[in-house]
């Protein structure tokens, strides 16, 4: 008698078929085809070098169809985020934490899939699962993670085991190469599953959105008020020649007078972004040498105006005393400037846009807002910091 019993190896091709079929997943199917899978019997649960996955034998004969199609997708959100490339650094520091870092991160985005539906695809017991970290990257759970045990290498708790040592002997143009074709794979599952009326998710679609760094934007803005006369310095040596041991001079303008920062206090502007941005302008600082900065902290009304000569830009975001509080209206900050004849080459300004009026502005006005494209000021030029 025939057994109609199908092997691990069957199970598993049966269910990467399923997942390019069902609506809610077919968007992944260009990725499900990016390098190779094998059944093998040596492998503990999973495995995936982020191109090629492993699936363990055992493992897979205990499960059930809809945890099968969770596992397969877990391996594949791991190509999708190139995780075993983009954050090996991590894994350098502590491999254990590295591992649960980035399987919090993708076995949220299993929960919602098996919320949404109905059960298709379900993450196995033991993987990794906490709301905590909803909205967070794998740098972001790293940090918030406790250190643990930093002497465990095997990956600790951890659903599959990550192999970030073959990620680590690629060269730069095959990691290149590789990135260009995640893109492709993603980009490709999104077109079959718009023509075939699937699903699509912000989480793939925010992969392959083009990214410009507000970094370079709020370095181009400033730099544009930056138009005298270059001159050389050794007092601070070109920093892109340290590297290699060379002393070289770097440039900077003495032209730029005066720049104003200014930062919104309510309360949807936390640390971590303040943190970021102020140590930001700090470098650009460094960069362009404005004779004055003057960062004022604002609400409904100007509620701190700190002054930073040259000598104090360097320390600006360690020094700065961060006034928090409610209420937002930048007209306050534009009516500051006039009553107090405040007159600076440009004015940069942090805030949520979650304003009344984008105030009156005389001067190069740059919006920086955070976490909240739906704001559209009515001068100057935004950007959006995530």
């Amino acid at each position: 008698m025939i057994s109609n019993k199908l092997t691990a190896k069957q199970r598993v091709e049966r269910a990467y078929v399923e997942l390019m079929g069902h609506p809610s997943t077919i968007e992944y199917s260009g990725l499900l085809m990016v390098g190779k899978y094998e059944v093998r019997d040596d492998v503990r649960t999973a495995c995936t070098d982020g191109v090629n996955c492993s699936y363990g034998m055992k493992f897979v004969e205990k499960l059930d169809a809809a945890e099968l199609r969770g596992l397969i997708l877990h391996e594949t959100l791991h190509k999708a985020f190139q995780h075993m490339f983009l954050w090996k650094h991590l894994w350098k520091q502590n491999p254990r934490k590295s591992n649960m870092a980035c399987d919090y991160v993708i076995n949220l985005i299993i929960k919602d899939l098996d919320d949404d539906t109905g059960g298709f695809v379900r993450l196995p017991e033991g993987g990794l699962l906490s709301e905590d970290y909803r909205g967070m990257d794998s740098q972001q759970v790293f940090d918030a993670l406790s250190d643990g045990d930093d002497d465990n290498d095997s990956g600790g708790d951890s659903l599959d085991d990550h192999d970030w040592e073959s990620g680590e002997q690629m060269s730069d143009a095959d990691r290149e190469q590789l990135g260009k074709d995640i893109d492709q794979a993603i980009r490709q599952g999104r077109m079959a599953a718009e023509k075939l009326k699937g699903a699509t998710s912000q989480t793939l679609g925010a992969l392959v959105e083009p990214k410009v760094d507000w970094r370079e934007q709020l370095r181009d803005f400033i730099c544009a008020y930056t138009d005298g006369k270059d001159v050389s310095t050794w007092a601070r040596p070109a920093r892109r020649w340290l590297q290699h041991d060379v002393y070289m001079p770097s440039t900077v303008s003495e032209s730029i007078d005066r720049i104003v920062v200014a930062v919104d206090t309510s309360y949807s502007i936390g640390d971590a972004e303040l943190t970021k941005f102020l140590s930001e302008v700090q470098s650009l600082c460094a960069a362009v040498s404005p004779q004055q900065v003057d960062l004022l902290y604002w609400g409904t009304e100007v509620v701190k105006h700190e002054v930073y000569g040259r000598d104090k830009q360097g320390t600006l975001a360690q020094s700065t005393k961060h006034e928090s509080g409610g209420g937002t209206d930048p007209s306050c900050v534009s009516d500051y400037l006039r009553e107090n004849r405040i007159n600076p080459e440009c004015v940069v300004v942090l805030t949520d846009g979650e304003v009344p009026n984008w105030g009156r502005f005389d001067v190069p006005t740059l919006w920086c807002i955070v976490d909240n494209k739906r704001a559209h000021p009515t001068n100057g030029v935004a950007i959006h910091i995530d």
